[in-house]
């Protein structure tokens, strides 16, 4: 993600100035008020035997979350529903993210779908996929004939 965008050019309208500011808040996930979708913070990291990823998913349920493995692909996608208001409530100031997200995940190598466990708790989702186990190095006999 770039800081600022590559070069400015000239900003000679406000349809330049909005696109501007637009490209920036784009790039920038955690910045839900400014942009349609808000995608959730991803921690990915790797042991010996299995890949573990944690989504912060805060103010949602398991229930409102779906996870799915396709070949060495993750797709982790739920929505995170607007609260109802009070027929007397005016709003002054929203900042909480709202709506669905998708996120997908390419896994660097062959992993074992049907031993793929997700727990939820605290407003974390973690995601624990076993690494395919690695064939085992078979030498092989040349036959001189």
């Amino acid at each position: 993600m770039e800081l600022v965008p590559r070069s400015f050019g000239r900003l000679s309208s406000r349809k330049d100035l909005d696109s501007l500011w637009n490209h920036f808040f784009r790039e920038t996930p955690s910045m839900g008020t400014f942009t349609e979708e808000w995608l959730p913070s991803v921690d990915i990291s790797e042991t010996k035997k299995d890949f573990i990823v944690k989504a912060e998913l805060p103010g949602l349920d398991a229930k409102d979350v779906k996870v799915s493995l396709s070949g060495d692909l993750l797709i982790i996608k739920g929505e995170k529903k607007r609260e109802d208001e009070e027929e007397d409530e005016h709003h002054h100031y929203i900042e909480r993210y709202t709506g669905s997200f998708q996120r997908s995940f390419q896994l660097p190598t062959s992993v074992m779908g049907d031993k793929v466990e997700a727990t939820f708790d605290k407003g974390v989702l973690k995601i624990t996929v076993p690494k395919a186990e690695e064939a085992e190095k078979k030498e092989i006999e040349i036959k001189v004939k």
